[in-house]
């Protein structure tokens, strides 16, 4: 539900949920496209700006910030929802 790029604005709970692996494993996931979602200001020191990552199957995702907290302009955003539409799309298939 994002394009390449596209800038986000989703609440991070604190700064413990940074991510980390050694060099070869980052350049790994890195040259795999797993990398999903980077910070641009980066609140926790995750390593490369890593904000969230996929499987290599890119059915499994991970990721630091909480788009759940994104889903209305009440809670500041609603850069969160194109991500729970688009699982309930992929869902419906």
């Amino acid at each position: 539900g994002y394009e390449k790029g596209q800038h986000l604005e989703m609440p991070v709970a604190h700064g413990d949920g940074r991510f980390y692996a050694d060099d070869r494993t980052l350049d790994e996931i890195e040259g795999n496209g797993q990398v999903v979602f980077r910070y641009t200001n980066n609140p926790n020191g995750s390593v490369r700006d890593i904000a969230g990552i996929v499987n290599r199957e890119g059915n499994v995702l991970g990721m630091m910030p909480h788009p759940e907290r994104a889903l209305d302009m009440l809670l500041g955003s609603e850069d969160g929802l194109p991500l729970f539409q688009s699982l309930m799309a992929g869902a419906l298939r």
